[in-house]
């Protein structure tokens, strides 16, 4: 796929989508289809599949499957796979991608999220400690937190925004500030549907076709489409203890992010067991990225200008969040219990701040923000982010070469910044995702937006900054590895997979051997 300039890719694109519109016919390799009927040409199914979240690519497919079952997606794959000129097939799921992830050039994307409107999607089976829900790849968690709190149930993991498909985070990890205690989202799985790339649909677990439920998640779409998904669920709390404290020392602050995901609670005296937090995330406060944000207003107004003031002095501060979680059987022990984890903590006197809210606005949180960029038009801009995993052994010194360093020269770029801890035994190794190889690795997330003004040419210095961070940690040998990865080169994924290459690459000869599925990753398609 090639990379063009914003301006010049509209440019082709609309050219393009004027011949598609005065011709009623399909391209002629899709023309004898048996699901021709729901595949697409209009100029508005095309444009909303040449584009995604990252607003930073432009990739034209020949057709928009809109499917209504798994049925039509197995026939699909099933005619290119058969076809003398194989075509590209992309999932698409809620358009959350940055780098064209989803895409397929004169491909076909399928719109998963067509799937939405049938009935029996989202399915629960309570049976206590074993307790899960089976949902279709195309469910969005927040229908999925929704429907299972019905039952006073939820998901055990989570991402900080709940608007993405169930199929594209399995497809990826799914982490948040649970992920140290949970592990991610692809931890939390017990069976799937897959649709190969041969266009066989298999069920697979841990112990029934094993090889693809462990290739399939956080394989990048490489060996199939999710269309099912069984999910592990827990007693759903219904409050949050929601605190947020200041540091100026990032020493300081990392040490104490560590200390909070690896306590043991052990017996305090014949009482019941303090089980620790449930979710532990810190970010950077600096002019660019300010203690309230698009992710999460926070701060009352007098709170924030006194945090505004402290950070202009400073030039950065450091802001770890944590929440516990109660209900209505922990509700007398919740404060003491939290006070106790908090007490010894490092950060600034007086620089503490605590919510209490309930659980679902605690974990839709970042929605609200959103719909605030919408509104002002803050969403089609370019959104070059970058999020990477950083050895624990090395982020001080990403944090003296990145943070104090090429972020503080570039004051123009604005949005969140993240860096949070996880823990590696919480991730299985038998699956496609990469960390890094020590105990204890950081989440960083630079969700950087370009400016409204000159919003094309703004993108692309960040993109060019992203590439100056992962210049500095392979010159600094800081030993990073991408997450939601980016890369343009067969060798770049190599070393990205590392000891995995071998087996990730012989998964795609068995089950996707022409590489039709995901071209838009650039792993098998150049």
């Amino acid at each position: 796929m090639v990379i063009f300039s914003v301006r010049r890719l509209m440019s082709m694109m609309e050219k393009k989508l004027r011949s598609s519109s005065s011709s009623p016919s399909l391209p002629e390799k899709l023309q004898s289809l048996e699901i021709a009927a729901r595949l697409r040409i209009d100029s508005d199914s095309i444009n909303m599949a040449s584009t995604d979240f990252g607003k930073l690519n432009r990739v034209i497919p020949a057709a928009v499957l809109y499917p209504l079952s798994e049925v039509d997606i197995v026939n699909l794959i099933r005619s290119s796979y058969a076809s003398s000129s194989p075509f590209s097939i992309a999932a698409r799921g809620h358009g959350h991608s940055v780098c064209g992830q989803a895409m397929a050039q004169d491909g076909v994307v399928v719109d998963m999220r067509s799937l939405n409107g049938l009935s029996g999607r989202i399915n629960l089976n309570l049976c206590g400690l074993a307790s899960y829900v089976d949902v279709g790849g195309e469910q969005l968690w927040i229908d999925v937190l929704n429907a299972t709190l019905e039952h006073g149930v939820a998901p055990k993991s989570w991402t900080d925004y709940l608007y993405l498909t169930v199929g594209g985070t399995l497809s990826n990890a799914g982490i948040s500030g649970q992920s140290f205690r949970h592990g991610p989202q692809i931890t939390n799985v017990y069976e799937m549907d897959v649709v190969t790339g041969r266009g066989e649909v298999v069920t697979c677990s841990r112990d029934l076709n094993s090889e693809l439920f462990y290739g399939v998640l956080g394989g990048f779409g490489q060996f199939g489409i999710i269309t099912r998904a069984r999910i592990a669920l827990e007693p759903a709390p219904s409050r949050v203890k929601w605190v947020r404290m200041l540091y100026l020392d990032f020493s300081a602050f990392t040490k104490d992010q560590e200390n909070l995901i690896t306590f043991n609670g052990g017996d305090q005296a014949g009482k019941k067991k303090n089980k620790g937090l449930d979710y532990v995330e810190g970010s950077l406060v600096m002019s660019q990225s300010p203690a309230n944000n698009w992710r999460s207003s926070f701060f009352s107004h007098t709170d924030h200008s006194k945090i505004t003031s402290l950070a202009t002095k400073h030039g950065i501060l450091y802001c770890l969040e944590v929440a516990k979680y109660y209900d209505h059987l922990s509700v007398d022990t919740v404060d003491r219990e939290l006070e106790m984890l908090l007490r010894g903590l490092s950060f600034i006197p007086g620089f503490i701040f605590a919510k209490d809210v309930s659980y679902i606005d605690f974990l839709d949180r970042v929605r609200r923000g959103e719909l605030e960029l919408r509104s002002k038009g803050l969403s089609d801009i370019p959104h070059p982010w970058l999020n990477l995993f950083v050895p624990k052994s090395q982020i001080l010194d990403f944090d003296a070469g990145v943070f104090k360093g090429i972020l503080q020269q570039s004051p123009n770029a604005s949005g969140p910044i993240l860096v949070y801890p996880m823990i590696k035994s919480k991730w299985d190794d038998k699956m496609s995702a990469v960390t890094p190889d020590e105990d204890i690795f950081y989440s960083v997330g630079l969700l950087r937006s370009s400016s409204l003004s000159g919003s094309e040419v703004h993108g692309l210095e960040l993109v060019n900054q992203n590439r100056k961070i992962m210049e500095f940690c392979e010159e600094v040998g800081i030993k990073v590895k991408q997450y939601l990865p980016n890369y343009r080169t067969r060798e770049e994924w190599m070393n990205h997979f590392g000891p995995k290459w071998d087996l990730f690459k012989e998964r795609k000869n068995k089950f996707d051997p022409l590489a039709i599925l995901s071209p838009g990753q650039r792993i098998f398609n150049f």
